[in-house]
C-alpha cells in the first residue's frame, strides 16, 4: 500500500457500513485520518465501528440522506465529535433495479433520485460551509461510468450519476478560489453487494464492456478517492476520474 498522509483531516463516508464505502473507509483511516461513517442501516454500522475497533478515530451516525433534516443532524453530531469537517465522501448510492426505461415503476425512479442525488446534494449543502470557515475541504463524489455512456435498462441509475457528474463540476468552479476541490470518480462495475440489486444479464452485459475482462475491486476505488482527499490532489477539480478498466471513451 502506497502512503497517503492524511494525518489531522476529519472526513464524512456515506454509506460507510460497507462495500466501497467501508473500503474507502479502511483507506483513509490508514492514511492517518478520523472517518465519521455515515449509513442509513444501523445494524451494519455498529458492526462495521465494532470490527475497525478504533474508537478515537471512528464515528458513526445512521442517516437518511434522502431527509435534509437527518443529514444536518448528522453533520452537526460530526462536528460535536471531531471538531471540524475537511473531506466528504459521497458514495452512498442504489441501483434501483433493471428495467426498461418505459417498465420502470416511477416509485423506484424517485427513490434512486432521492438517494444518488438528492442525498449528494443535501450532504454538500450541510458540509460545504464548514470547509469554508475551514478555508480547506475535499469533496469527492462517487459517480459511475453509466452515467457518462448511459446503461440500457437502467436510465434511473443512469441519469442520476450523470446528475452526480454535473453537481461536481458546477461545485468545483464555485469552491475553485477557496481551497476546496470537488472531484468525482466513474468506477465501471466495482465487485460488491450492491450487484445483488441487478439482473445476471445486466451484470453480464457490463463485463463484456470492460477491456480488462474484470471488475474493479473496492481496494482500488480507495485508493483513488484516498489520493484526490490528499492535499497533493491540489490542482485538480470539477473533474472526473475514470476507474473502469479500459471502458471510458471520454
Amino acid at each position: 500500500m502506497n502512503q497517503i498522509d492524511l494525518t489531522n483531516r476529519n472526513a464524512i463516508v456515506t454509506g460507510g457500513a460497507r462495500g466501497i464505502g467501508r473500503a474507502i473507509a479502511e483507506r483513509l483511516l490508514a492514511s492517518g485520518a478520523r472517518v465519521s461513517l455515515w449509513d442509513v442501516d444501523h445494524a451494519a454500522l455498529a458492526q462495521t465501528w465494532a470490527e475497525l475497533n478504533a474508537p478515537q478515530s471512528v464515528h458513526v451516525a445512521t442517516v437518511d440522506l434522502s431527509d435534509l433534516a437527518s443529514v444536518q443532524a448528522a453533520t452537526a453530531a460530526t462536528i460535536d465529535a471531531f471538531g471540524k469537517i475537511d473531506i466528504l465522501v459521497n458514495n452512498a448510492g442504489i441501483t434501483g433495479g433493471n428495467a426498461k426505461t418505459w417498465e420502470i415503476n416511477p416509485s423506484d425512479w424517485r427513490r434512486v433520485m432521492e438517494i444518488n442525488v438528492n442525498g449528494p446534494f443535501y450532504c454538500c449543502h450541510s458540509v460545504v460551509p464548514h470547509l469554508l470557515a475551514n478555508g480547506y475541504g475535499r469533496i469527492v463524489n462517487i459517480a459511475s461510468i453509466a452515467g457518462k455512456e448511459g446503461n440500457p435498462n437502467a436510465a434511473h441509475y443512469s441519469a442520476s450519476k450523470a446528475a452526480v457528474i454535473a453537481l461536481t463540476k458546477s461545485l468545483g468552479k464555485e469552491l475553485a478560489t477557496s481551497n476546496g476541490t470537488v472531484n468525482a470518480i466513474a468506477p465501471a462495475v466495482i465487485a460488491t453487494e450492491i450487484l445483488q440489486q441487478m439482473q445476471p444479464s445486466h451484470i453480464d452485459y457490463m463485463l463484456s464492456k470492460i477491456p480488462m475482462g474484470r471488475f474493479g475491486k473496492k481496494e482500488e476505488a480507495a485508493a483513488l478517492v484516498a489520493w484526490i482527499c490528499s492535499e497533493d490532489c491540489s490542482f485538480t477539480t470539477a473533474s472526473v476520474f475514470d476507474l473502469s478498466g479500459g471502458r471510458a471513451t471520454y
